[in-house]
């Protein structure tokens, strides 16, 4: 009996240091050896200061800027997570209907035009940093009036949206999407 408890404790220290040590610190290795900027969450920096990470989601509300996909949990990453209200809630009827009135008075829409899901419903993250060329492209003419762009700018914008795209992985997953953080710094660069 002895014998057996031994061997468990031995058998226990051995796949604590394999799986809670050399493991971990091996994966951790690694990734910052090859992957560092993903290692390190994407960070960008501007003149030496953090504005913010490609693969986490930001709040724009500028007509200057293009909208991210709405968050129930203001873009935190410390407390990421969807709002858990099923299609059949009244709450989240309302929400979607708010939003979706919210998106087409902001951008000059008539009510009958199709507005991508994710311009009125949040991920279930909260912290999606994408949206469609289509949502991206719904939302030019407002940024392009916003800026006072004249047409040869509202083009160039139109190329950005169009050069930003990227498209789906292996070119059969997922669909093609645009990062709103790097969208938006490089609109930016227009004025």
């Amino acid at each position: 009996m002895k014998r057996q408890i031994f061997t468990g404790l031995r058998l226990l220290g051995i796949m604590i240091i394999l799986t809670g040590i050399i493991y971990p610190g091996l994966i951790t290795l690694v990734t910052t050896l090859f992957f560092n900027d993903k290692a390190q969450g994407s960070l960008i920096e501007q003149n030496g200061v953090l504005i913010g990470s490609r693969l986490i989601g930001q709040n724009f509300e500028s007509p200057e800027y293009f909208w991210s996909r709405p968050s129930v949990n203001s873009y935190d990453p410390l407390n990421s997570g969807g709002s858990n209200l099923g299609i059949s809630n009244p709450l989240l009827k309302d929400k979607l209907i708010q939003r979706k009135q919210k998106f087409l008075k902001a951008n000059n829409i008539e009510n009958d035009l199709y507005i991508p899901s994710e311009m009125i419903t949040a991920s279930a993250s909260g912290l999606d940093p994408h949206i469609s060329p289509a949502a991206a492209l719904l939302q030019a003419d407002r940024i392009a009036d916003a800026r006072g762009m004249n047409h040869e700018k509202r083009d160039q914008l139109i190329k950005i949206i169009n050069d930003l795209t990227e498209k789906r992985q292996f070119s059969l997953l997922g669909e093609p999407h645009i990062n709103v953080f790097l969208l938006n710094l490089k609109i930016d660069s227009l004025r």
